[in-house]
């Protein structure tokens, strides 16, 4: 059979579907910007990190109802060949995005189609309460119509399974495999939503489950409330997503006097006016909160992602403004904030674990060994994190906390995914404890500095869109592995591990993937791998020195060098 090249794809698209059909008219529209027509049809769009993620228009690569619509069938198709009861349902929710609501309904009306029970939230709800009730639920699956922080243009199709972790081995490949059998154009059995629900093939999940992941939220606290002064000012954002309703119930039912949300940022918003680009990562992303934290005197900042599975925080400067946390800073913070409460009240597990991903730096990891805690490693993505614990259970071990720099964290495991919500609630009790010892957060972090070395870190990231960004990609990953440098600049390289083919060291078994990490005579490293969600290649730099300044000015000289020479690479 001979393959179609983007224009034919483009044609046969238009041929079958139907007049009338919003895509078809899309798709007239860009008839002579060939272009358009390349990056929209010269491939399928893929699944990357548990699922889709892309640009919202017509095309192959591109998200869509006959992409959404492929994905459930194919997902239908698995699940009903796996020998899992369909009884046991899937549980849909979305976010605030374009199409969110549609692609949900959609999703339902196929799975319902299929026979395959559905739970659907009937208004958006957040990542980490999607994968709280696939496991409340005994549900087979879960689906969540997100782009988490991408730009407002996208919007994604996170997949998760039976332990509420997304989608990962033989369950994402069997799906994909199952996807890929099926034609975008295919028509496919639906029930509409309506009848589906009248039939009761549709169960419609509200406040019920809200309260009941709130509740577990809640029992993540460390400390009584007599432990914590309450006055404590905190301001929070959820960038317009789902964190707004689950965090500020939270705030108000624990008692927090001085607890602030950004009015401008406080309700849904799929072009995400306020703000841009709804990264909480971003520091841009804190522009109204400091505004407001200014006003109001707060001693921390947070932010959650519209599906507010990230969360992120800022703290004063000493100068009347902010500085931001990466999510090295948070994840240590949180680590030893909680291993001290547990050890405090003897509920530290005596074997408790872990787990961290391979381009986290090492400052958690420290003060897990202080505290007994052993550490497992795992690839990028909550997908990977969160697939340790079953083995570190296996070991005996009892999970303790789980995150990665991408300023993501699991401080339980009845969520297995990232959750903002929980990390949010944390981050105020933290800040509220140790202003009741006349310390701040800023005071916590050095002296954490002081007892473990002082780390510094930083992140560089190449976005490189479309196919021609892809193939750079590529070509950047090539030349470093075809020269396998021995130095970079006066940085001596002492160890080069490629993940390419897996790798393991000690007991940490590492699954093959596509990242490359240097490790320097002097302590310091480096990690670089393509984004699984977005069109970049991101580097990662670490060290550790006995002065916070010599920490930062190596890890600087070692991105200049190692940044010069991706820049050779055209």
């Amino acid at each position: 059979m001979t393959k179609e090249d983007p224009r034919q794809r483009y044609e046969r698209w238009l041929k079958k579907l139907p007049e009338g059909d919003p895509l078809r008219d899309e798709l007239l529209k860009i008839a002579d910007d060939e272009k358009q027509i390349h990056e929209r049809f010269y491939k399928k769009i893929e699944f990357g990190t548990a699922g889709l993620r892309g640009i919202c228009a017509a095309g192959t690569n591109r998200m869509n109802r006959r992409t959404v619509g492929r994905a459930t069938q194919g997902i239908a198709n698995y699940i009903l060949q796996s020998g899992r009861d369909p009884a046991k349902g899937v549980v849909i929710a979305y976010d605030c995005r374009h199409h969110s609501r549609e692609f949900s309904e959609l999703a339902a009306e196929i799975f319902a189609g299929n026979g395959i029970h559905v739970y659907l939230f009937p208004s958006m709800r957040p990542t980490p309460e999607l994968s709280f009730a696939i496991r409340k639920l005994g549900a087979v699956s879960g689906v969540n119509m997100t782009a988490s922080h991408n730009p407002r243009e996208y919007n994604g199709y996170k997949v998760y399974w039976e332990d509420g972790a997304q989608i990962s081995g033989e369950v994402s490949g069997g799906m994909q495999e199952e996807i890929e059998k099926l034609g975008f154009l295919d028509d496919f059995q639906k029930t509409p939503l309506k009848k589906a629900v009248e039939k009761g093939l549709v169960t419609m999940l509200g406040e019920e489950m809200d309260r009941l992941y709130l509740e577990y939220v809640k029992s993540m606290r460390q400390r009584p409330a007599e432990e914590l002064d309450l006055s404590v000012s905190v301001v929070y954002t959820p960038l317009n997503g789902t964190g707004s309703i689950p965090v500020e119930t939270l705030a108000r039912e624990e008692g927090y006097l001085n607890f602030h949300l950004v009015p401008e940022q406080k309700d849904p918003d799929p072009d995400f006016t306020t703000v841009g680009y709804p990264n909480p990562e971003d520091p841009k992303g804190f522009a109204l909160a400091e505004e407001l934290g200014r006003r109001v005197g707060a001693e921390v900042l947070i932010a959650t992602d519209p599906d507010a599975d990230r969360m992120a925080i800022e703290i004063p400067d000493g100068r009347g403004g902010y500085q931001p946390l990466n999510g090295n800073q948070t994840g240590a913070l949180l680590i030893a904030y909680m291993a001290e409460s547990m050890r405090e009240k003897g509920c530290l597990p005596e074997k408790a674990a872990m787990i961290k991903s391979i381009v986290t730096g090492n400052m958690g990891r420290a003060i897990c060994e202080a505290y007994g805690i052993r550490v497992y490693e795992a690839l990028t993505g909550f997908k990977n994190i969160c697939g340790v614990i079953p083995r570190a259970a296996a070991d005996g071990y009892s999970y303790f906390f789980g995150y990665e720099e991408s300023i993501g964290c699991a401080p339980g495991e009845a969520v297995r995914d990232k959750d903002g919500i929980c990390a949010a609630m944390l981050v105020m009790e933290m800040a509220a404890w140790l202003r009741k010892q006349g310390l701040t957060i800023g005071d916590y972090l050095q002296s954490l500095y002081r007892t473990y070395g002082f780390y510094a870190e930083d992140q560089v990231s190449y976005v490189l869109k479309g196919s021609a960004g892809a193939a750079r990609i590529r070509r950047i990953m090539e030349a470093f592995r075809e020269k396998n440098p021995q130095a970079f600049g006066s940085f001596r390289v002492r160890q080069a591990i490629d993940y390419i083919h897996g790798y393991t060291e000690g007991l940490n078994p590492i699954p093959a993937s596509n990242v490359l990490a240097f490790y320097m005579e002097d302590g310091s490293w480096f990690a670089m791998r393509p984004s699984g969600t977005e069109p970049k290649i991101k580097f990662y730099f670490y060290s550790k020195k006995e002065d916070g300044q010599e920490a930062e000015d190596t890890v600087r000289a070692l991105q200049e060098a190692v940044t010069a020479m991706a820049d050779t690479v055209k």
